[in-house]
């Protein structure tokens, strides 16, 4: 962290991942989930079309990260990690004299996918790793795991991790990080008070993440009677047809999920009560957010993959800070916006360029009177395959019996280009799909696009995707459909993708390429025996 004091306010980031616009009392739910967000928002200006870059966490926090697109700063599951080169909002704030931490369980926020760069101290899901040593050799392990031979090894960790987040959430290993995390940052921002000092907190929850074992307390308020154990707690199983739900089965999910927001919830208002009791919530510019929303059985689907409709990528986001008046706006913004925003609120807007991270737009900061962006009406999302959840559908379906169909969703990127009025959906494998928000806001009813009005919003939108995949995303690396999965993500230490033949077989054989250092840096992490 570089010396000296900052003219800059301190910035509280809150990630609560997971979370559906539509399940928070701000954004009219009728049920209780989020009094501490209700209250949050007569302070606050609460955004009601934010889009989020993607529907799920890794490429979602590396947008809001370095405020570019998911094709710029290139972490997806097809190439699982933040480039060396990419500079992020931590390194700039840090190298602007702030302290920096980031507070997380999330099995993607982590020194592993790069994503903690730049932050000071760390608490993140590897829990066996402090976040503040071997990041840097974390970093290059998991950079060459997730490359051409290793990356079979790679799909593996990461379903490791997924199953140990499953074991800690579930049943006998139930017990929440959350109440730790907000300890934390507490104790942080307790360290870093003063005239003269200045903080960036970064904090990602992760209680709304399947699967949903909330505190008796919160259950038995929104799920009485309900047994976590006795619903499906694997949306793969059902995606795959592996597994059938009905009505009164999703009345008990659902109620579960608001358990666990109002549980995060509460935590948040132990969060915000001492920084009002120490005399910081009035120079703190808070942002809160969803990184993606969670479906329910909507468009046939349970979870956050294979798909990029609405509940997932309209997110709720509330932002404190003296220049925005409390209230409510309709005005469309992106999630990377916020990277901005944060560099803005802390008067670093010129460091970017010190630590190699995107330079400051003024016009994309949320603190900007007359926000200026090229193509500003549209939001963009764009979605890579999801490699490692396209791995488990696969495995619960070969066991039900099912053939999953490989020109299917299931096997598709997506793009979309979004305003508040009109959709459109670029998909790899399966038609595009084009929806008029303002009359089917469910996104129940495609229709045809005309090709011979220029103005129809949906053609006009259509075109606005056309640019963004000119300007900032390219075309997809197979798109007449006949790569695999991973076509993207399989590259050789040059960068080049692997001749036929070169992948290994499975895990076990890709482990011996490894050598004796990457062994025992695994083998330190539980991964080995």
């Amino acid at each position: 962290m570089a010396d000296g004091s900052t003219g800059g306010r301190d910035v509280l980031f809150v990630v609560l991942d997971t979370v559906r616009k539509d399940h928070l009392t701000p954004y009219g739910y009728d049920r209780p989930t989020t009094p501490t967000l209700e209250r949050f928002a007569e302070e606050a200006l609460v955004y009601e079309q934010a889009v989020a870059q993607a529907p799920w966490t890794l490429p979602v926090h590396a947008s809001m990260f370095t405020g570019r697109y998911p094709a710029e700063h290139a972490a997806t599951q097809e190439s699982p990690y933040l480039p060396d080169d990419v500079g992020t909002l931590a390194e700039s704030l840090s190298a602007e004299g702030y302290a920096t931490a980031c507070y997380s369980s999330n099995a993607w926020i982590t020194p592993y996918t790069r994503l903690t760069a730049g932050f000071d101290d760390q608490d993140n899901f590897f829990e066996v790793l402090p976040g503040d040593a071997l990041s840097g050799v974390a970093a290059t392990l998991w950079e060459r795991v997730t490359d051409g031979r290793l990356r079979p090894l790679a799909d593996r960790l990461v379903e490791l991790g997924n199953e140990v987040h499953e074991h800690l959430a579930g049943g006998d290993g139930a017990d929440s990080k959350t109440p730790a995390i907000v300890d934390r940052v507490c104790d942080f921002v307790d360290d870093h008070a003063g005239a003269d000092d200045r903080w960036f907190a970064f904090v990602n929850l992760m209680d709304a993440h399947l699967p949903y074992y909330p505190p008796e307390t919160y259950r038995e308020e929104f799920a009485p009677g309900v047994d976590p154990d006795a619903v499906c707690q694997n949306s793969k199983e059902y995606n795959a047809g592996a597994r059938e739900i009905d009505d009164e089965e999703w009345e008990a999910i659902r109620g579960l999920y608001d358990a666990e927001v109002r549980h995060m919830d509460a935590e948040l208002e132990r969060l915000f009560a001492h920084l009002r009791r120490t005399g910081q919530w009035e120079e703190t510019t808070v942002v809160v957010c969803a990184d993606h929303g969670e479906l329910h059985g909507e468009h046939g689907l349970f979870g956050h993959e294979f798909c990029i409709y609405e509940p997932l990528v309209n997110v709720p986001l509330l932002v404190k800070h003296p220049e925005l008046a409390p209230g409510r706006t309709d005005e469309q913004v992106e999630l990377l916006d916020l990277y901005d925003t944060v560099l803005d609120a802390a008067a670093a807007t010129g460091t970017p360029e010190r630590v190699g991270a995107r330079p400051f737009e003024p016009g994309r900061s949320l603190l900007t009177d007359g926000r200026n962006v090229t193509d500003g009406e549209y939001a963009f999302v764009d979605y890579h395959r999801p490699i490692v959840e396209l791995r488990q559908l696969e495995t619960k379906a070969r066991k039900a019996g099912v053939d999953l169909e490989q020109d299917s969703r299931f096997y598709s990127r997506m793009r979309a280009a979004r305003r508040p009025d009109a959709k459109y959906i670029r998909n790899e494998r399966i038609p595009d799909e084009a929806y008029r928000l303002d009359v089917d806001p469910g996104e129940s009813d495609p229709v045809a696009v005309p090709d011979d009005d220029p103005d129809d919003p949906l053609a006009e939108t259509r075109a606005a995707l056309k640019r963004f995949e000119t300007n900032h995303a390219g075309g997809w690396a197979d798109e007449d459909g006949d790569g695999d999965a991973s076509a993207e993500g399989d590259r050789t230490a040059d960068g080049d993708a692997p001749a036929d033949g070169d992948a290994p077989a499975d895990a076990d054989e890709a482990l011996e390429g490894m050598d004796d250092s990457a062994r025992d840096r695994l083998r330190d992490l539980g991964y080995l025996e």
